[in-house]
C-alpha cells in the first residue's frame, strides 16, 4: 500500500468506556478500519481532557477517572476516509456516546513496511 503527499487524518474522539456489543468502541473502530483496508489506525489514551459535557477526566491518583479520553487517528487518502464514514457514523450510533469527529489535510513524508 502506498500513501503520497496529500492524505487525509481522521480523528475520532471518545472515551475508553464507550463499548459496542460489550467491545471497547476504540477497538471496533481501529479492527473495522482494517477490515476496510484503511492505510493505519492509531489509539492514543489521554491523561486529562474534557468535551461537550464540560466534565473533566483525568488519570490524577486522587481523582481516578476510568473513563480517560481516547482519540482514534486513522490516515488514507480522502476517497477511503469518505468511504469509511458510514461505518464510523453506525458504530458512533451503536455506542451511543459522545464523540468529536474531525478530518484534517495530512501532508505524508514516509509511509512504509519494515523490511
Amino acid at each position: 500500500m502506498e500513501l503520497f503527499n496529500d492524505a487525509k487524518l481522521l480523528r475520532i474522539y471518545i472515551g475508553e468506556l464507550d463499548k459496542v456489543k460489550g467491545n471497547p468502541l476504540y477497538e471496533e473502530i481501529v479492527l473495522s478500519a482494517k477490515k476496510q483496508g484503511l492505510a493505519g489506525a492509531t489509539v492514543i489514551r489521554g491523561i486529562m481532557g474534557f468535551g461537550a459535557n464540560s466534565r473533566i477526566h483525568t488519570a490524577k491518583l486522587l481523582d481516578l477517572s476510568m473513563d480517560l479520553p481516547i482519540i482514534v487517528e486513522i490516515m488514507d487518502d480522502e476517497q477511503k476516509i469518505s468511504d469509511f464514514l458510514p461505518l464510523l457514523n453506525d458504530l458512533l450510533e451503536k455506542a451511543n456516546c459522545g464523540a468529536t469527529v474531525t478530518i484534517e489535510k495530512a501532508t505524508v513524508l514516509h509511509y512504509r513496511q519494515k523490511k
